[in-house]
C-alpha cells in the first residue's frame, strides 16, 4: 500500500490537467465561433489557427488527461474498494459521470467546429464553460467534507453557486449588449 499515495498523486495531477484543458477548450470554442463571424481573410486566418490550437489541446492534453485520471481513479478503487460504501463517494462518482458526459459533449462540439459547423453562439459557450467549474466545486467539496454531514450543504451550495453564475452571466450579457 505504500504506492497508494503515488497513485493518488498521479490521479490528482491528471484531474487538474483535465480540468485545465476543459476550461481552455471551451474558451477556444468561443474564439472559433466569434472568428466564424468575421470578414475574410480574418475569418480564415483566425479559424485556421484556432483549429490547430483546439486540435493540439484536445488530443495532446484533454483526452490523455481524462484517460489517465480515470485509470488512476479505478486503480485507487481497486486498491481500496471500501470507498464505495460511503455516500460522499457515490455522489462524487455521479459528478464524475456528469464530467464524462461534459467531456463527450465538448468532443462533439470540437468535431463540429473542426469541420466549420457552428451550432452554438459564443454566449452559449461562455455559459457552457461554467459546467466544468460547477462540477469541480462539487467534487472538491465532496472530497474535503466527505466524513461530515456538511458535504450535503456543500452540494446545496453548488446549486446556489450555479444559480448565481447564471444570474451573473445574464448581467454580463446585458452589459456586453449595451457596449
Amino acid at each position: 500500500m505504500e504506492y497508494y499515495l503515488y497513485i493518488k498523486s498521479l490521479h490528482l495531477i491528471f484531474v487538474i490537467t483535465w480540468f485545465a484543458a476543459l476550461f481552455y477548450i471551451v474558451r477556444i470554442f468561443v474564439y472559433q465561433i466569434e472568428a466564424s463571424h468575421k470578414p475574410s481573410p480574418e475569418k480564415e486566418i483566425l479559424g485556421s489557427q484556432l483549429k490547430i490550437m483546439a486540435y493540439r489541446l484536445w488530443y495532446i492534453i484533454s483526452w490523455p488527461s481524462m484517460v489517465l485520471a480515470t485509470v488512476f481513479a479505478i486503480w485507487l478503487l481497486l486498491i481500496n474498494p471500501d470507498l464505495l460504501i460511503y455516500n460522499w463517494m457515490l455522489v462524487k462518482l455521479g459528478f464524475v459521470v456528469l464530467l464524462l458526459i461534459y467531456h463527450v459533449k465538448c468532443h462533439l462540439i470540437f468535431k463540429q467546429l473542426q469541420l466549420g459547423i457552428v451550432k452554438y453562439s459564443s454566449n452559449f459557450m461562455r455559459l457552457f464553460n461554467e459546467g466544468a467549474t460547477i462540477i469541480l466545486f462539487a467534487v472538491v467539496f465532496l472530497v474535503i467534507l466527505r466524513d461530515a454531514i456538511n458535504w450535503i450543504y456543500g452540494v446545496l451550495g453548488i446549486i446556489v453557486f450555479s444559480i448565481l453564475i447564471m444570474l451573473g452571466y445574464r448581467f454580463y450579457k446585458k452589459v456586453r449588449e449595451r457596449e
